[in-house]
């Protein structure tokens, strides 16, 4: 059997959204923090392999999600949503920002990176990430100003988030990791994803750099192969014995 197309006539009418401000201009509260969304945004596209098999994804920082028309938005640090495509003409205002009704679902994971102790991040936050039905919720706490855990990891559980005694997020197939190293010249703890072995995602440019690396040590191996020939066919050449006349 064909099965009939939906008619257009079926389907709800799409929410007014004239009146919503969905772009503030708000800035980035401080250089950690814009550097920490960036390196949390720019490896997923650049180095992630899609382990779940979903290929389409968007990651963001500082976009606002809006999940019902008679509340604000949510405004989280880092977010990413599986299964869904950036809009091709973003010049339409539903397409500028995540409006849940439009991509049909909520973020699959929520980051949010503490800076001071007015973000609420383990209260309200906490409970209307869940009431959006975000799958995983982060909060990355370099600074310790919430107590003493710099990485807590939660899953919700229908309506409510427990905490998770790993930062491995197995329905999104990716993991979460402090990571002591420079990024952007400046030495710091910084949050990376990484794969089930806790292997961090590479950035574009380690990723750039591992590549020259590589292409460095095989050139290297390529002259010493070169030397050691030489010197072999100098070694034959004092014995009398043309190398160039041994059979191959």
């Amino acid at each position: 059997m064909v099965q009939e197309a939906v008619s257009s006539e079926n389907l709800a009418p799409a929410p007014d959204i004239s009146h919503i401000v969905i772009e503030d201009d708000t800035p980035v509260d401080n250089f950690r923090s814009e550097k920490q969304q960036r390196l949390l945004t720019e490896v997923l596209y650049t180095s992630w392999n899609h382990p779940t098999g979903s290929e389409r994804f968007i990651v963001a920082a500082n976009v606002g999600v809006f999940y019902s028309i008679g509340l604000p938005p949510l405004v989280p640090d880092v977010f990413l949503s599986l299964d869904v495509t950036m809009p091709d003409d973003w010049r339409e205002k539903k397409n500028r920002t995540y409006f849940t009704w439009e991509f049909g679902k909520a973020p699959d994971v929520v980051i949010e990176i503490v800076s001071n102790r007015e973000g609420n991040e383990l209260g309200s936050k906490l409970q209307d990430y869940a009431r959006m039905a975000v799958g995983y919720y982060a909060v990355f706490d370099p600074l310790q100003l919430l107590g003493n855990e710099i990485l807590r990891t939660y899953q919700l559980a229908v309506r409510h988030y427990v905490e998770m005694d790993t930062s491995w997020l197995a329905e999104v197939g990716l993991g979460l990791t402090l990571w002591e190293g420079v990024f952007e010249g400046k030495q710091d703890i910084w949050l990376r994803w990484c794969d089930i072995d806790g292997n961090v995602l590479p950035t574009g440019a380690e990723r750039a750099q591992a590549a020259e690396q590589r292409a460095l040590i095989a050139e290297e191996r390529a002259q010493t192969a070169e030397q050691r020939a030489e010197q072999l066919a100098a070694q034959l050449r004092a014995l009398g014995i043309d190398p160039d006349q041994l059979p191959n």
